[in-house]
């Protein structure tokens, strides 16, 4: 239950007054708080200050509930605690904008499929799979999820910029998975100003045509700048090797559906890194970077000097990396960085990192060279999974195979952004993270850290790709676990060249982890009391919380975590449908001095057969249950965390 002061001051009580309802409090002393506090007077001001907050979590949905197991489900709350001694507790709830495939009104004035796709020519693309029922594909993975302000606005508008990473299936039921250019839109939403609260106003469909469509758009940040940094996970492997991402049959049925034809789309223009900026009409402007590696990338984080970002590297014989921009607030050129860990790491121990340069380069020259220079693959090195008993041949080890690679006189800069894997395994980075994903940090104690999915296969010792070299040898926890990294100034590259960046990860330890078992009655193989396959991060600094969204086959509903970095409590706020992945994270201190947590799910009710120990009968109940809230699976939410405390009376 919430709960006032027994006697609120008043200046306490005028305060309230403005909060009931909200999203969350406001959890500072700038924005609508400021005007409240001044509004009040003197007296004890101060003393209402944020102290603390406090998530008390909630119990995961139970077997004798299949509807809260076939939904989205909130039963935690937030204790708010002021310098004063006071308190309040807020119950929380999920609120969607929309699920996707609805019909939502765009910044034209149009109906507009929401989470539809389009070709090069910005036409929907159509569902023909099914004689009779035909209509445009829409996506059933809403995932990064940015919230904004653009100076020039509409009073009391806000912006989400939320983007969808693909589809799971046609309406026959087969796999359209990276098969589709994943859509991003911008929705412009009406911020109550008395509450807090959000309602979508209207919605827009940004053009990607520019930037040759977009591929497997996953997790993703706001910018310290106020852009949103999208993401291009599982690059198509140009050498078609199976040494990374997806396949160039993949790639070609992606072009048949972009271009047309199978042969437009070109390789080298996907893994990159996009960045949205919206304006001031709920409109917005994309650009693709190609000088932050092409990777897997997840979610990036630019650090507060605005020039830094890690970037974790969803793969399997994945790299930990890093850039450094020449310029603050402008990611078109600068310094690529790969990691190498000089000790051990483990579940128990910290390893030291010495950082590998890579490269410099400008976007605009590495996208010159893929679509004015033309580059193929065999101009940059030879790459061969046959040991060619050459010794001017470096073996690597990626995704789990072996191959044996050569760099092309000349070639290092096209190597270390266009092949970024090969060239990373290659110059000697540690190459053994599975499933690399989430990047986040803590500015105050100058802490990152990194979600593992998986820990297992390549951070093994003995597993399906490992390499002793790298020094990553965990036991295997299929549970996965979050990488904590220290980071500082002063640091040096393996050559001796110092870095120009103040936020250098220089260790790293295993912060959290997970707890495989024996399935349970719900058919889970981790405990459910403790993370699973964590993917999603995002910190509050204010909250002093790491939020956590899992992706995973191991809870058959997947929750959002609260970890409070300095109580070591760790929290279920919300637990997504079954089967459903925990996207769109997106933790915001203040926005008009209010407080938002952004949360999203994905392909509810999917791959049932990752819990063979769950009764038929309830899973079949759980199973027709999301196929009507959810439109026989191919729809999902995109919407927030609210809160609503007691209404005060109003008065003084």
């Amino acid at each position: 239950m919430s709960n006032l002061p027994t006697t609120p001051a008043p200046s306490r009580r005028r305060m309230l007054q403005l909060l009931a309802g909200a999203p969350m409090l406001p959890l500072g002393t700038g924005g609508l708080l400021a005007s409240t506090l001044a509004a009040c007077g003197g007296g004890d001001d101060d003393e209402l200050r944020f102290a603390s907050a406090q998530f008390t979590g909630m119990a995961a949905p139970a077997a004798s509930n299949p509807a809260a197991l076939a939904t989205t489900t909130v039963g935690s709350s937030l204790k708010v605690s002021y310098a004063d001694g006071t308190s309040t507790t807020y119950q929380l709830a999920y609120q969607p904008f929309f699920l996707t495939g609805q019909q939502v009104t765009s910044t034209s004035g149009a109906n507009v499929v929401a989470g539809g796709y389009y070709d090069i020519n910005n036409q929907p693309i159509i569902d023909r799979s099914v004689a009779g029922k035909e209509r445009q594909f829409f996506s059933d993975c809403p995932d990064g999820t940015s919230l904004l302000t653009v100076e020039g606005a509409p009073a009391n508008t806000v912006f989400a910029v939320v983007q969808f990473e693909y589809t799971t299936a046609d309406q026959s039921g087969a796999s359209a998975y990276g098969t589709l250019p994943s859509p991003i839109a911008v929705l412009t939403l009406k911020q109550d100003p008395a509450n807090g609260h959000l309602s979508l106003s209207k919605y827009h469909n940004v053009d990607t045509s520019k930037v040759h469509g977009l591929w497997i758009t996953c997790g993703a940040s706001l910018s310290p700048w106020g852009t949103h940094l999208s993401s291009e996970e599982y690059e198509p492997d140009a050498f078609n090797q199976g040494l990374a991402g997806q396949s160039l049959t993949t790639l070609k049925a992606y072009s048949k559906n972009v271009y047309g034809n199978e042969t437009s789309a070109k390789a080298y223009n996907y893994g990159h890194l996009p960045e949205v900026t919206v304006k001031a009409d709920g409109t917005a402007t994309i650009k693709k970077h190609f000088c932050l590696g092409r990777i897997s990338h997840e979610l990036i984080h630019v650090l507060p000097d605005e020039r830094t970002a890690l970037m974790g590297d969803d793969a399997t014989n994945g790299g930990f990396f890093m850039f450094v921009a020449d310029k603050a607030r402008d990611l078109s050129a600068g310094t690529l960085y790969v990691a190498k860990y000089l000790d051990k790491l483990t579940d128990t121990s910290t390893a030291k990192i010495q950082w590998i340069k890579l490269g410099h380069a400008t976007s605009q020259e590495i996208e010159d060279l893929v679509n004015v220079a033309n580059i193929q693959p065999t101009d940059i090195m030879d790459s061969t999974t046959t040991d060619p008993g050459d010794a001017s041949y470096t073996k690597i080890v990626l995704n789990k195979k072996t191959a044996w690679v050569r760099l092309k006189a000349g070639q290092e800069k096209a190597a270390a952004f266009l092949e970024t894997h090969r060239y990373a395994a290659l110059k000697g980075g540690s190459m053994a993270f599975t499933k690399m994903e989430g990047t986040t940090a803590n500015a105050k104690d100058k802490v990152a850290y990194s979600a593992l999915a998986n820990i297992q296969d390549s951070m093994v010792v003995g597993g399906s790709g490992y390499v002793e070299a790298h020094n990553v040898a965990f036991p295997k926890i299929t549970a996965g676990g979050i990488l904590a990294h220290d980071m500082a100034a002063g640091q040096k590259d393996k050559d001796g060249t110092a870095i120009n960046s103040e936020w250098v990860p220089t260790q790293s330890r295993l912060l959290l982890k997970g707890e495989d078992i024996a399935a349970d009655s719900l058919g889970n193989t981790a405990n459910p009391a403790k993370i699973a396959s964590p993917d999603n991060l995002k910190f509050s600094e204010k909250l002093r919380t790491l939020f956590i969204g899992e992706d995973s086959g191991n809870h058959l509903n997947n929750f959002l975590w609260a970890y409070n970095v300095d109580t070591k409590a760790l929290e279920r706020l919300l637990s997504c449908p079954a089967g459903a992945e925990s996207t769109g994270l997106h933790a915001v201190d203040e926005i008009n001095g209010w407080t938002y947590i952004m949360s999203n799910f994905q392909h509810a009710g999917d791959e049932w057969n990752r819990f063979p120990a769950l009764d038929t009968a309830l899973k079949n109940q759980i199973d027709a249950l999301i196929n009507t809230n959810y439109d026989n699976k191919h729809s999902a939410a995109v919407g927030y965390l609210t809160a609503t405390p007691l209404q005060p009376k109003l008065g003084s």
